[in-house]
């Protein structure tokens, strides 16, 4: 039986309602739905979460990208595009995160909705859901093993994408203050892992490693749209669901809160032929409470994350010491990193006044207007969740890897209620971790 977690009503901006259910259809397998009918589209995602390990990380990135070359029924890129055509130009994509310290392998299909098709009762939602738990969970095998030229043809693609990674030098920048701050801990992992381990894999060892992955990784399956009563039993009834074993499933659940504040943070200089320095400082936030990384939103607001924040107005428009200057808040691992490009000379004035903004954040030199800025931007961008299908379902699956399940409502309310003091609170319990920058 389909056991109903969470019913939730949204009133849209344009007066229609949005209603998220959360459904367990077994123990580590669950069925999300956001019924809404503002879009003429339903886009399906299905997430499998597993945690992320030096021995396996490589090994899913190469998993991920080989599903999307066929299935049993469609055993080829070329057979999967032809079955979207047929239903009416729906589109796939696939892709790989790393969320906190678990890897989450992304797969979706978007088609149009059955109450916009030229003859209706077609069952195209049915059909999409078929065709991508299909790719998902039933790939296309030749004796005991994925095929051996798209196992070659997909890592060689991967160790393209690893070598590549150093020219995105801002990318690049913050990979390896990550790495350094998380050394020989999950979270530094490169989510698309080491070409070193891509020697080892051939087709039957990524199979059996598949067959282990899908018993043993926490599955979400998102359907956004339009949705019809019998959704429960439609997937209840997939005979790739129904062969789906129940699990503990295999993921961590981010509550890191009491992050370490050093004395004196690391500083890590890499040379490289660049015409731009890159600064990122990594930041530990310590909280005692969950509730308080709504109140940690707003002082990364002010500090870095708008154009009214103090590192875009100080470091960049004032001193002119920044082309770029911002920060962010990685919620899942309670950090912010500071990003600035500078002219590679310009690193102890723009390091020293990087400093004092964080440190005239500990002294509540910042105003009300400044929280009142932050406020109004967050809360403008939580008015935007619900206008592409793929946000909606990128929100509720950070609240469901979590554990918070709060609804954006409520979001929006603890966003209002954060006060000055709050704010001087967080930045109290704000130190510098690492310091990295890359210069030539």
């Amino acid at each position: 039986m389909l056991k109903t977690i969470k019913n939730e009503y949204t009133k849209l901006e344009g007066g229609e309602e949005m209603e998220y259910n959360q459904k367990e259809l077994k123990k580590g397998v669950k069925l999300h739905t956001i019924n809404t009918d503002k879009f003429k589209t339903n886009l399906i995602a299905v997430f499998m979460t597993t945690k992320l390990t030096r021995e396996n990380v490589t090994k899913n990135a190469v998993i991920s990208a080989l599903l999307r070359r066929g299935s049993k029924t469609m055993p080829s890129q070329e057979e999967i595009s032809k079955e979207l055509e047929e239903m009416y130009g729906a589109s796939f994509d696939c892709g790989l995160d790393k969320t906190g310290d678990n890897q989450v392998l992304k797969f979706y299909l978007e088609g149009i909705n059955d109450n916009f098709l030229p003859q209706k009762g077609e069952g195209m939602l049915k059909k999409s859901l078929e065709n991508l738990l299909e790719i998902v969970l039933n790939p296309y095998i030749e004796n005991d093993s994925f095929k051996s030229e798209y196992v070659e043809q997909e890592k060689n693609n991967i160790k393209q994408r690893i070598e590549g990674k150093i020219d995105n030098k801002a990318r690049y920048s913050m990979d390896r203050c990550i790495e350094e701050m998380y050394k020989n801990e999950p979270f530094g992992l490169y989510k698309f892992g080491y070409i070193e381990d891509l020697e080892k894999m051939d087709g039957k060892n990524l199979y059996e490693y598949y067959k282990e992955l899908v018993d043993s990784c926490k599955i979400d399956i998102f359907i956004s749209g339009i949705i019809p009563n019998e959704i429960n039993h439609i997937v209840e009834q997939n005979e790739n669901i129904e062969k789906l074993k129940e699990r503990e499933p295999n993921y961590v659940v981010p509550k890191e809160l009491n992050k370490e504040l050093l004395e004196k943070e690391n500083v890590v200089t890499e040379s490289m032929e660049v015409t731009q320095g890159k600064l990122i400082l990594g930041l530990n936030v310590r909280l005692r409470e969950e509730h308080l990384r709504y109140d940690t939103l707003i002082y990364n607001s002010i500090l870095g994350g708008s154009a009214n924040s103090k590192m875009f107005q100080n470091v960049r428009e004032k001193a002119h010491l920044a082309y770029v200057a911002s920060s962010s808040y990685v919620r899942f691992k309670n950090n912010i990193f500071v990003n600035c490009g500078i002219e590679i000379g310009n690193y102890e004035k723009a390091l020293e006044l990087i400093k004092k903004q964080i440190e005239d954040m500990k002294n509540g030199d910042f105003t009300e207007e400044d929280i009142k800025n932050a406020k109004k931007g967050i809360i403008a961008a939580i008015q935007t969740i619900d206008d592409e299908q793929d946000t909606g379902i990128t929100y509720y699956f950070g609240q469901e890897l979590s554990g918070d399940n709060i609804s954006i409502d409520e979001y929006k309310n603890k966003i209002e209620n954060v006060t000055k003091d709050d704010v001087i609170s967080i930045a109290q319990n704000v130190g510098i971790h690492t310091v990295y920058f890359l210069k030539d």
